[in-house]
């Protein structure tokens, strides 16, 4: 409200500082010249307040924008103040105990489920797969000895006999 009217206040002085001129002009044409000289002299006066008008708007101009600013700033620490606060309340809830707690529990409950899957899929223990794996390697170091294979071939079709590929077919029903 002040600025507004300081700005009021300036444009009057401003149709003042006309009017006096072009009166200064006149009395001068006149030959009234102490007259015009002090004419002068007020405007002049005139366009120092003007001045002084001037720079007392732009400190108030400034200071409107000071106060904004500390507004949105009185805003942000506000806004900081609530956040710790729930910050704070949390905090209350969860104590670093209570997550270590927690965090043992889930652990636990983690190791007490994978030794039920282990039970229930029927899963060797480690003493169990080490004696699979002596045993493997005892098998694979035995030497295993197969039958001689006869060095002559086979007759294509004995009389009397089953043909070499019945009798494939009979040993693998015998086998299977």
């Amino acid at each position: 409200q002040q600025r507004d009217k300081l700005k009021q206040y300036q444009k009057r002085i401003s149709l003042n500082l006309e009017r006096e001129r072009a009166l200064a002009r006149q009395l001068l044409k006149e030959g009234k010249k102490e007259k015009a000289m002090l004419l002068l002299k007020k405007k002049r006066y005139q366009e120092q307040l003007l001045d002084k008008t001037e720079n007392q708007i732009s400190n108030l101009e400034r200071m409107v924008q000071d106060i904004e600013f500390t507004q949105i700033e009185m805003k942000v620490i506000e806004g900081l103040k609530i956040g710790n606060e729930c910050l704070n309340k949390m905090h209350q809830v969860m104590s670093i105990e209570e997550v270590e707690r927690i965090i043992g529990e889930t652990q636990d409950a983690v190791e007490y489920q994978r030794q039920i899957d282990e039970i229930l899929a029927g899963s060797l223990t480690e003493e169990d797969e080490d004696a699979i794996l002596e045993e493997l390697n005892a098998i694979t170091q035995e030497q295993m000895e197969l039958p001689e294979v006869p060095s002559e071939p086979l007759p294509e079709k004995i009389p009397g006999t089953l043909s070499l590929y019945a009798l494939q077919l009979w040993l693998l029903v015998l086998l299977s």
